[in-house]
C-alpha cells in the first residue's frame, strides 16, 4: 500500500511539474530603443532655432501614426533630445513661427542617432492680384 501511495504521489508531482513548465511563456524579446538628438537650424544662416516644437510619431508599416506623438521644444542652441524611442519608423515634424513646417520619416535602427533639420522661410504666396 505504501508503494502505491508513493507511486501516486510521484506521478502527481511529475504531472504538476509538466503543467507548470507547459504554462511558462517564452521570454519576450527585448524591445530595442534609441536616443535621438535633433538640431534645428535656419537653412539660410545655419543659426539655431530656439523654442521650435518637435513632434515624434511612431508609425506603422502603412505610414499611419501608432499613438500620440512625443512633443519636445528646442533649447537655446536649437537642440532637442529624446530617449527610449523604439526601433522602427518615426515621423518627425518641426513647427516654428516664421518658418515652413518640416516633416519627414526616418528609420530608427541604431542606439544613438542625430538629425540636423534645416528650416526654411515660407514661400511667397502666389496671387493673380499682383
Amino acid at each position: 500500500m505504501n508503494i502505491q501511495r508513493l507511486t501516486v504521489v510521484c506521478l502527481l508531482s511529475i504531472f504538476f511539474s509538466v503543467v507548470v513548465v507547459a504554462k511558462k511563456k517564452p521570454p519576450e524579446p527585448e524591445l530595442k530603443t534609441a536616443s535621438v538628438n535633433m538640431i534645428v537650424i535656419r537653412n539660410s544662416s545655419g543659426k539655431p532655432v530656439k523654442n521650435a516644437e518637435v513632434v515624434i510619431h511612431l508609425i506603422d508599416e502603412h505610414g499611419k501614426p501608432k499613438q500620440e506623438g512625443l512633443e519636445l521644444k528646442t533649447h537655446e542652441d536649437g537642440k532637442a533630445e529624446a530617449s527610449g524611442i523604439p526601433y522602427g519608423k518615426v515621423r518627425i515634424q518641426v513647427i516654428a513661427p516664421g518658418f515652413r513646417t518640416y516633416g519627414d520619416d526616418f528609420s530608427i535602427d541604431q542606439p544613438n542617432l542625430e538629425f540636423t533639420i534645416k528650416l526654411q522661410k515660407p514661400a511667397e504666396q502666389l496671387s493673380i492680384y499682383k
